[in-house]
């Protein structure tokens, strides 16, 4: 009963994730003040709800890759980081608890 839940629950959240992640892109190319303004407001808004909802996200820049938790779409060099690390995260990773709802999908040093 208790995986269904948690299968259920993670279903209901993956629903959401693509509207976060077109936040996310938006402020990368949006020019005028306001809207990245509304744009970050927003944002902010999910991740307070999806902290509430005890839903984390993770894949940072630098991070050590660890292929349990991280989809690997790239290898590439950067001088700045060490073998095996994250250089660029495309989508973040989400999970609650220990059940991966989504795989951060990254760039991975080499």
């Amino acid at each position: 009963k208790e995986n269904a839940y948690a299968d259920a629950y993670g279903d209901a959240i993956t629903a959401i994730l693509p509207v976060i992640d077109n936040l996310e892109r938006a402020l990368m190319f949006s020019e005028g003040e306001t809207l990245t303004e509304g744009v970050k407001m927003t944002l902010k808004q999910f991740e307070d709800t999806m902290s509430r909802l005890g839903v984390n996200a993770y894949g940072e820049r630098g991070d050590e890759f660890d292929p349990m938790i991280h989809n690997a779409i790239m290898q590439t060099e950067d001088a700045e980081l060490g073998e095996n690390q994250i250089a660029a995260v495309l989508q973040k990773g989400y999970s609650k608890g220990e059940k991966i709802i989504r795989h951060a999908m990254v760039t991975v040093t080499g």
